[in-house]
């Protein structure tokens, strides 16, 4: 249907394509004037400003012929299908696998050609050029601006003609690859095969529409299935070995429901590595995107998510069911392609090829410890770099204040003035420390914490002059004690999402004033041993790179001399007489976690039963928790994150503290060490020394 109206017009598209202007247009410049901190990274320009000027119907069907690597591919879907199931590798595996189940060779063929078929994009323009018309209404109708790193697009432009190119967006809603595609689509980019769970395959008729855009539908897991596993692998190899398309997939593995960046998973990143290690290509180019809401439209959503309700299914209806959002303003978006990064450069020194020649190509293998080190290192780098390229807005701010507040006062508000105040402090905090802050100095300060109360006015109310968490009920709602609860948590988690996305640059100091306040002395070695015991705990809950300890521990040093707040000789480590409010500040930030470990801790030696398996930890906890916070022992509501609670628990099962046992009648049943736990958890209070919890064994 789309095909056949869009037929009538081919000749007027070829028109165009012989008189196209330059793809990179003078467009306004977003940040003016500059924040003087973003003179280091590039200029932001606004695309939507150009589809607000001009016919969005013209910009779907202009001419549209990106350069790819190799340059202009003409193979089909159908031909990529061919090759695959054509490959020396997959005939290996489709042998091995009839071998070893004893299945008839022709049914285990049918079998991967079913998988593939299922699998794979069938990529249309006229279907692309519907999503370009399409996202620009709902784009200009949402957001006030798409501002965009066209230095980076430059770099892209560039290296996507040299090299097979991996794009690696940040994951914080379903809006990110809509957004990456219409992007590279505006700049007459080649468009992405991108990696998308099977979820979408529930949308019908949205679902094929995004396979004909480019996605490619995977399962969550794959558990043993190595046919499955060799389909896919060859299927996205086989793209980047030919130039067929870019890849796009989310490093994280899903979508971070608290802003925080997820620990990186290594499947598809070991794939894409592979063609470069195996000498099949001479470099793959991987490039970080970092994509920043201001508002996210998923807010509410995520926080009812890490409270246990579960996610609502994919579905066309309730897609139709959110139109809604159309009448809201979700304020701007920045997006900020990084600097490609060589996947030659990363292994130079580090991996050595020769290994991968000692058996053919086609024959799959695990790969080596030092290539897993490798593959995680560069993992846990790109994560990173989408972290520091990553453009906050002054509510993250308003919402690290706001919160700290409320757990400090019951919500009794803060002035408007005082507010303004503490967030003009903490914006020069933010610069000193390095920060891609969006503060538009040219407004004043007022102006803007005024607009960014407006816009985020559903989790916040201004009355008498005074700031507030919007925590209270309607007057004619009739709640439970633990309904209001819960429903006051879903405010407070969707302002901790908002606070998260600045933890990436206050983490490092934040965890060194933390181990001042805990360390039993000012020794620097005494502060050091405590930084490291709360740097290895919280490892599953931020992105702190493995081997880096002694990196972090200098920066941070650095950071809080640097501003002031430290005095620190070779053999001590001293609070400044100005640092008592950056160091309050900084250990403030972190007390939400250290109080939700201490209550995963504490659960585990009081209330965990012989039959708790990780399945059910996270009501368990959950359920024991609100206890807790109805009698009002806790400061933190977000504590009630499953976020939260789940990593708790893997940091526990990494230090031993708590074992998975495997086998009896429910697999995964959790077996603890209350010796240690109790350790663990006074020494997260402060209560116990960091060589006394080390010395219990941690």
């Amino acid at each position: 249907m789309i095909s056949a109206f869009l037929a009538p017009i081919s000749d007027w598209i070829y028109l165009q394509c012989t008189f196209r202007t330059p793809v990179l247009l003078s467009r306004k410049i977003c940040c003016q004037p500059r924040d003087p901190m973003l003179k280091k990274r590039d200029d932001f320009v606004d695309v939507l400003e150009e589809r607000r000027r001009s016919s969005d119907l013209r910009y779907a069907l202009r001419c549209y012929s990106p350069v790819l690597y190799k340059g202009p591919t003409t193979s089909k879907a159908s031909e990529l299908k061919t090759m695959v199931l054509q490959s020396d590798q997959l005939h290996y595996v489709v042998n091995q696998v009839s071998r070893e189940s004893g299945v008839p060779l022709d049914d285990v063929q049918a079998e991967a050609s079913v998988i593939l078929e299922e699998m794979a994009h069938r990529l249309q323009l006229s279907t692309v050029r519907f999503f370009a018309f399409t996202l620009s209404k709902v784009f200009k109708a949402i957001f006030r601006s798409i501002c965009v790193n066209e230095e980076g697009v430059q770099r892209l432009q560039q290296v996507v003609q040299e090299h097979p190119v991996v794009l690696l967006p940040s994951h914080r809603s379903y809006m990110d690859f809509l957004l990456m595609s219409y992007l590279m689509y505006t700049y007459d980019l080649p468009l992405p095969a991108i990696a998308a769970g099977m979820d979408f395959m529930g949308m019908k008729v949205v679902g094929e529409m995004l396979r004909m855009s480019g996605a490619f539908f995977i399962r969550r897991s794959f558990g043993g299935d190595k046919l499955y596993w060799a389909v896919f692998s060859e299927y996205v190899k086989t793209m980047l070995r030919n130039g067929f398309a870019p890849l796009e997939f989310f490093l994280e593995g899903t979508r971070s429901r608290t802003s925080k960046s997820l620990t990186p998973k290594l499947g598809l990143l070991n794939i894409a590595m592979d063609p470069f290690l195996k000498g099949e290509v001479f470099d793959v180019s991987l490039v970080p995107v970092s994509i920043s809401y201001e508002r996210v439209l998923e807010e509410t959503l995520y926080a009812r998510e890490l409270l246990g309700v579960p996610k609502p299914k994919e579905s066309t209806s309730g897609l139709f069911k959110a139109r809604r959002v159309l009448s809201e303003d979700y304020g701007s978006i920045h997006v900020y392609f990084g600097p490609p990064v060589s996947v030659r450069s990363l292994a130079e020194g580090r991996v050595n090829r020769s290994q991968f020649s000692l058996t053919p190509r086609h024959i799959p293998r695990r790969p080596s410890e030092d290539v897993h080190s490798f593959v995680n290192d560069a993992a846990y780098r790109l994560v990173r770099a989408q972290e520091e390229n990553m453009v906050l807005k002054p509510w993250v701010l308003l919402a690290s204040l706001l919160l700290q507040n409320q757990a400090a006062g019951q919500n009794r508000g803060v002035p408007l003035d005082e507010l303004i105040q503490q967030a003009v402090w903490l914006r020069d905090l933010c610069r000193q420390f390095g920060a891609f802050l969006h503060w538009p100095d040219h407004i004043p300060s007022s102006e803007v914490v005024s607009s960014s109360l407006s816009l985020h006015g559903g989790l916040v109310r201004v009355s008498e002059d005074r700031v507030y968490l919007a925590l209270e009920q309607e007057p004619h709602c009739s709640l439970t004690a633990e309904e209001e609860l819960l429903s006051q948590a879903v405010v407070v988690l969707s302002c901790a999402s908002y606070r998260n996305q600045v933890l990436h640059v206050f983490l490092r100091p934040a965890l060194l004033a933390a181990a001042i306040h805990t360390a039993s002395s000012s020794q620097k070695q005494e502060v050091y041993s405590s930084f490291l015991f709360l740097r290895n705990m919280f490892s599953n809950e931020f992105i702190l790179c493995p081997g880096a300890a002694v990196q972090d521990f200098e920066e941070a040093c650095y950071l809080l001399t640097k501003v002031g707040a430290l005095h620190i000789n070779q053999h001590k480590v001293l609070t400044a007489e100005r640092g008592h409010r950056t160091l309050a500040f900084l250990t403030s930030i972190l007390d939400p976690f250290l109080q939700g470990y201490q209550m995963v801790c504490s659960f585990l030696c009081e209330d965990a039963t012989q039959a708790l398996t990780e399945r059910r930890f996270v009501p368990a906890v959950q359920a024991f928790i609100i206890k807790h916070l109805l009698k009002g022992r806790l400061r933190y509501p977000e504590v009630l994150s499953s976020d939260l609670q789940r990593n708790a628990l893997a940091a526990l099962l990494r230090l031993g503290a708590v074992q998975k046992v495997q086998g009896g009648e429910e697999s995964g049943t959790l077996k603890v060490n209350r010796i240690m736990l109790n350790s663990l958890e006074d020494t997260l209070g402060g209560r116990l020394s960091t060589q006394k919890a080390l010395r219990a064994h941690l």
